[in-house]
């Protein structure tokens, strides 16, 4: 019979290496500031209008929105994904965050994501910008699936605190879906 507090502290354990290796693996933004996150979160709400322009009416309602530009996931049996982003309310960087996620399972591959969440609410921006460690869970509606398919609808209908975009996928990997990832405050 398997011990259920070892099967944990390895998982546990397993989730941490992959996503240290993913932190230390340089995901394009590393640690040369604010300046280069700044750029990065720009370019990528330039692609994310571009390619899905229903998504300019989101911004334009959103309280805020946390972009993160170029999250990079991998996994073989375990795997994680790291990434670092910047919090914008009336266009203006606010905060910096880092992204990470454990995962665990069957799962082989590596991709690479960006993501927008939007705050609809000031509830929800403060509950976010309040947490120590906000994680994303099922209460998330996507407004852009990590196809690419735009849900046309939901983008003027939706009445979710927080709407998901996942844009941009590239990789060997099947999925990028944002439950279970945790965002936490940095300073660049």
């Amino acid at each position: 019979m398997k011990n259920p507090t070892l099967s944990r502290r390895f998982f546990t354990l397993g989730a941490l290496a992959s996503t240290s290796a993913l932190a230390a693996c340089g995901n394009g933004v590393g640690g040369r500031g604010s300046q280069t996150i700044d750029a990065r979160v720009r370019a990528t709400l330039d692609e994310m209008y571009r390619s899905y322009p229903n998504t300019v009416q989101l911004a334009q309602k959103a309280n805020g929105m946390l972009v993160m530009p170029l999250v990079t996931e991998a996994g073989l049996g375990l795997g994680g994904a790291y990434g670092r982003g910047a919090l914008l309310v009336d266009d203006i960087t606010v905060d910096y965050y880092s992204v990470l996620k454990g995962t665990g399972g069957l799962q082989i591959g590596a991709q690479q994501y960006a993501h927008v969440l939007f705050f609809m609410t000031e509830e929800a921006l403060l509950g976010f910008r309040r947490s120590p460690g906000w994680a994303a869970g099922a209460d998330l509606e996507y407004v852009i699936s990590d196809r690419g398919d735009s849900v046309e609808a939901a983008t003027t209908t939706a009445l979710a605190p927080v709407l998901a975009a996942v844009f941009g996928r590239a990789g060997l990997r099947v999925g990028a879906t944002l439950e279970g990832t945790k965002y936490t405050r940095i300073i660049p």
